[in-house]
């Protein structure tokens, strides 16, 4: 039956006299919590450090035009029991770069993580390069990892002296696994008993219905309410007794629930697209659109003396002005549901542009019931 309808109201839709067909989409299907909330305090966080990287094929810093490079080796060769102060490097196979991570949660100490790896002087390639250990601060100031290892770089840059040739980046790049955590994170993940579930799209709704499929599943496996919604964006849930954390976190992943959308309309005038929500609706309004086109067309005429008359040919311009104004109709446009909102426009026949110039224009006039986002 559903197939059916949805036929039906295909060929309504392509029935349309329209130049841009807007398609009404089918009603939101329920989907899992896990994928619409996310446990509370659960972040990532970032990290970043200041490293060389060494063994390039003449594509490092110049040290004249990075200085910072050269005060770099000098320090790690000091550290190292050599001692080059005084003397001018001159070396084009280092790099100084700027070394950033996400430290994930709930990791422990010596776990490998991803590191990227970009160029902070006039380095014009990586390919080739290892980074020498670099320690990765937290916004805390401590030190969360350390990073180590051949770069991994998926641009290439060629040069001659008549052309060049460049393809991707070739001044950044990655290291899998290039980094060992030495600090995790602090969490206090099953310490409580009381976890927090926050929305990736807030709304009051939802938050409403997360939390009654998280207590009927509970009342139906552990006889007991678990779940209070705290606003839009929280819920709150109590670990029952005799089950981890982890477990009950699992199962209640798995429950689904129909989430509930805003009502908003999405322009974009570059790409000419638009995006109308499911419960978008239009108070009954007349439209009319029109075009102008103005078509200037120039014919020059090629005027010639009388002969033995001493004159000279000239040129002389002949314009021609056309103007056209199409449409000019007015069309009853409104609707309660999505598809009467989808079949009024696309009665008008319009391209997209002009669909947009219409919503903006029935939002100024009031009878818009929607958010308006303009991109």
């Amino acid at each position: 039956m559903r197939r059916l309808l949805l036929g039906l109201a295909a060929a309504l839709l392509w029935a349309a006299p329209a130049a841009t067909v807007l398609w009404a989409a089918p009603a939101v299907a329920a989907v899992r919590i896990k994928d619409i909330a996310a446990l509370g305090g659960m972040r990532d966080n970032q990290l970043v450090g200041y490293g060389i990287v060494v063994g390039l094929l003449g594509t490092g810093d110049t040290m004249r035009n990075a200085p910072f490079t050269e005060q770099s080796m000098q320090s790690m060769l000091d550290k190292m029991g050599i001692n080059v102060r005084g003397v001018s490097l001159r070396a084009r196979n280092v790099a100084g770069v700027i070394v950033t991570a996400n430290l994930p949660p709930l990791i422990d100490r010596g776990a490998a993580i991803d590191v990227t790896v970009s160029s902070l002087g006039d380095s014009t390639s990586l390919l080739g390069g290892t980074l020498i250990m670099t320690p990765l601060i937290g916004g805390d100031g401590q030190t969360h990892a350390v990073a180590q290892g051949p770069v991994s770089v998926s641009g290439n840059a060629q040069a001659g002296q008549a052309e060049t040739y460049s393809q991707g980046v070739p001044s950044g790049g990655r290291i899998a696994n290039g980094a060992i955590v030495e600090l995790p994170a602090p969490n206090d993940f099953g310490r409580t008993g009381s976890l927090a579930l926050d929305l990736r799209n807030p709304d009051f709704k939802t938050a409403v219905r997360v939390a009654d499929a998280v207590n009927l599943f509970a009342r139906t496996r552990f006889h007991t309410r678990v779940a209070q919604e705290q606003d839009l964006r929280r819920i709150m849930v109590t670990c029952p007794p005799g089950i981890s954390p982890t477990r009950f976190m699992a199962e209640i992943g798995d429950l689904t629930v129909e989430p509930d959308t805003p009502a908003r309309v999405v322009i974009d005038e570059r790409t000419g697209t638009v995006v109308i929500g499911q419960d978008v609706q239009i108070s009954t309004v007349a439209v009319t659109h029109g075009s102008l086109t103005v078509r200037i067309t120039e014919t020059p005429i090629a005027s010639q003396p009388a002969p033995l008359s001493g004159g000279k040919t000239v040129v002389l311009p002949t314009t021609n002005i056309e103007a056209d104004e199409s449409g000019g109709q007015l069309r009853i446009v409104g609707g309660t549901t999505l598809k009467s909102l989808v079949k009024g426009l696309n009665a008008i026949g319009l391209k997209p542009t002009g669909i947009i110039a219409i919503l903006q224009a029935i939002k100024s006039a009031g009878a818009l019931q929607a958010d308006l986002v303009a991109q």
